[in-house]
């Protein structure tokens, strides 16, 4: 049998619900860290799990338990803005104990454009349209054209984020974000493809989302709509008989 003293280099915690590269605002307010089973693992082990060396909370191992993940809570209120230190401890019976590796996680809960409400988040401000195209719509021959779109700088704008605009039913995910682009508006183009998918519509919605690098989600800014392709009919009025009007009068 395996004595515990061999088993002092214990894996670093997991954080299931990080995303990608973080613990965002939806994962803070369900938590729970998991702790992989190690060499050595036995029944009566208690297994100690510490948040920025502040301790969190503690589970004994049972017979159960024994070789397989232990979950661990961790309340919402611990989780800050910044980067996160989480290790845990197991006590073995009749050893000492041995602490885990440490996991550095980053923590980020400032939405993009702010805490969402609803569907819709006001703290995004609308797409930017050009003038003339705001006011006259997009012609046939822009809709082969390709039209410009400007996106203005929002709140917690950062590094990475990931931008949908949706053109009507049509999705156009842009290049993520760098470091040079934050604050800064971001210019972007709408190709003929896209256009031309959604086709014409009288009153064609647009809008987009923010998604930040740890998963949070901006929602869908407020929409513009735009008139694009022949959306305005004609009344035309009967074209005058011109020959019946040169006749001479006769009385």
């Amino acid at each position: 049998m395996t004595h515990f003293q061999d088993t002092l280099r214990l894996a670093p915690p997991v954080v299931p619900q990080a995303h990608g590269r973080g613990i965002g605002l939806l994962a803070a307010a369900q938590l729970s860290i998991v702790i992989r089973p190690y060499v050595g693992m036995d029944e009566g082990d208690l297994v100690e799990l510490f948040w920025d060396d502040c301790y969190v909370t503690a589970r004994q191992v049972s017979a159960h338990d024994v070789g397989q993940p232990l979950s661990l809570r961790v309340p919402e209120s611990f989780v800050q803005e910044g980067v996160a230190r989480v290790h845990y401890r197991v006590l073995h019976v009749g050893s000492g104990g041995a602490c885990s590796r440490r996991l550095k996680v980053p923590v980020k809960l400032a939405c993009p454009g702010g805490q969402p409400f609803g569907e819709e988040n006001q703290g995004l401000t609308p797409l930017i349209i050009p003038a003339p195209i705001q006011r006259y719509g997009v012609n046939p021959s822009q809709m082969r054209r390709g039209v410009p779109l400007t996106l203005a700088p929002y709140l917690n704008m950062a590094a990475e984020d990931e931008i949908t605009l949706l053109w009507g039913d049509v999705r156009l995910d842009l290049p993520k974000l760098a470091g040079e682009d934050i604050g800064k508006p971001v210019r972007l183009f709408v190709p003929p493809a896209v256009i031309q998918e959604a086709g014409e519509d009288s009153g064609l919605e647009l809008t987009y989302c923010v998604i930040d690098r740890v998963g949070n989600n901006s929602r869908w800014a407020p929409a513009r709509r735009l008139r694009v392709g022949s959306a305005r009919h004609y009344i035309r009025a009967p074209r005058p008989d011109f020959a019946k009007l040169a006749q001479p009068c006769r009385g």
